[in-house]
């Protein structure tokens, strides 16, 4: 397990289009991490939520810049300049390029079914 502490900024907003909305990170420093999509945690305001996060340089969309994207289930609000700690829990996949957004949206959804099973297996 790994923890990743950042600033959430603003971001293209496309995880929201997708049906996905994240709170978007600049990474910065010498991380140990491989790239990849995590089933994760956060803790917002006291309580933790599950998350799913992708870790690397978003390359379905042209990214070249190491983010941590972090979809968090259930909460809703504006955290827009707040810090954050993620637990980057168990790595699901390694992070990849996609032919279309269609085919990326179609595995975030798979993406968070297995984070929505395995949680519930903890």
């Amino acid at each position: 397990m790994y923890e990743i502490e950042a600033i959430v900024i603003h971001g293209r907003k496309l995880g929201r289009d997708l049906g996905f909305p994240t709170a978007n990170m600049a990474v910065e420093g010498n991380h140990d991490i491989e790239y990849g999509v995590y089933r994760s945690s956060v803790e917002v305001d006291g309580v933790r939520y599950r998350a799913m996060s992708n870790l690397g340089v978003r390359p379905s969309v042209d990214g070249s810049v190491l983010r941590l994207e972090t979809h968090i289930i259930g909460y809703e609000g504006d955290l827009y300049g707040r810090k954050l700690t993620i637990r980057l829990e168990e790595k699901l996949r390694d992070e990849r390029k996609f032919e279309s957004l269609d085919a990326l949206r179609d595995q975030l959804r798979k993406d968070y079914d297995m984070v929505i099973s395995k949680s519930e297996d903890c």
